[in-house]
C-alpha cells in the first residue's frame, strides 16, 4: 500500500495576513479551486497533489500557551530547495524563527494565528 500526505488543515481567524503570510513571505501558490464550503477558506498548492488548507473557524484552542520552539508543539513540515532564501524572506517581514535543535537544516516559526510551520531543505542530490 502507498501513501501520500494530500492535505494539513490550520484554523485561521484572519484570511488577509495568513494569505500575505503563506504567499508573500513563504511564496506558495494559492489554489483558486476551492468550492464553497459553509465557510470560508484558503487551498494552497504544494505540488505532486499536496495541499495546505486554511478554514476560516473558530479555534476550539484558542487562548492555549503553545511552547516557544515550534518543534516542540504540533506543527506542519514543509520542504524547500534553499532554506537560506527562506530564512531571507522571513526576516524581510518580521517573522521569528528559531534553528532546529537537531542541527539539521531546518526552521520553525509561525503564521499569524500561531500554527507552527517546520521548514526543512531539502537534500540535494
Amino acid at each position: 500500500m502507498n501513501w501520500a500526505l494530500h492535505h494539513s488543515s490550520l484554523i485561521t481567524s484572519n484570511l488577509e495576513s495568513a494569505k500575505h503570510f503563506y504567499v508573500d513571505v513563504l511564496g506558495l501558490p494559492l489554489d483558486e479551486s476551492r468550492p464553497d464550503m459553509g465557510f470560508d477558506g484558503l487551498w494552497f498548492d504544494m505540488g505532486a497533489g499536496q495541499q495546505i488548507h486554511l478554514l476560516r473557524l473558530p479555534n476550539p484552542e484558542a487562548g492555549i500557551d503553545r511552547p516557544e520552539h515550534g518543534g516542540r508543539d504540533r506543527h506542519v513540515a514543509l520542504l524547500t530547495d534553499d532554506l537560506e532564501v527562506v530564512v531571507a524572506k522571513l526576516e524581510q517581514h518580521g517573522v521569528t524563527y528559531s534553528r532546529s535543535k537537531s542541527g539539521r537544516a531546518a526552521l520553525f516559526c509561525r503564521d499569524p494565528d500561531g500554527n507552527a510551520i517546520e521548514i526543512i531543505q531539502r537534500e540535494k542530490k
